[in-house]
């Protein structure tokens, strides 16, 4: 049996999300819209099948005025292979900004999970089956600019 929220269960907390469906990936990216990171916190641990980005994402789901950043990991697993576009590998300290988070279907459940980068790059993981979680790993922090990027979405 399924019991109605309560106001109690919109209390702050760190997210703690996953999915396992292209829609459920939808909201993961929304939440990461705007995350920046450098290129040294990306992970690929072909062992494990699994490819972590150390991200830096805006809290979308803090309503007020203030403009606060947290840290939060993007791990997607059961990974295959990742290749990538416009990232420059030799230059570890280059700042992405990660635009959207999509998946593409192929051979049913495998398909590719597509990071797109602002500045025309990308990161794509070839997966046997949709397996993306979103943790923040801090507290909350104000953002260093105090704004909201300005875009069109």
């Amino acid at each position: 049996m399924t019991r109605d929220a309560t106001f109690e269960d919109g209390a702050e907390r760190p997210l703690n999300l996953g999915a396992l469906d292209a829609d459920d990936l939808r909201v993961i990216s929304a939440l990461v819209q705007d995350a920046v990171l450098p290129a040294s916190e990306i992970a690929w641990q072909p062992k494990k099948r699994r490819l972590g980005l150390l991200l830096n994402r805006l809290r979308r789901e803090r309503l007020g005025g203030t403009v606060e950043r947290v840290r939060s990991l993007l791990v997607i697993d059961n990974v295959l292979r990742v290749s990538s576009q416009g990232i420059d590998r030799r230059d570890p300290d280059t700042v992405l900004s990660v635009l959207s988070v999509g998946f593409e279907a192929a051979d049913s459940p495998r398909g590719h999970v597509t990071l797109i980068l602002a500045g025309d790059g990308a990161l794509r993981a070839e997966v046997e089956a949709l397996d993306v979680t979103l943790r923040d790993v801090t507290r909350p922090y104000m953002a260093p600019s105090g704004k909201m990027p300005d875009h069109e979405v």
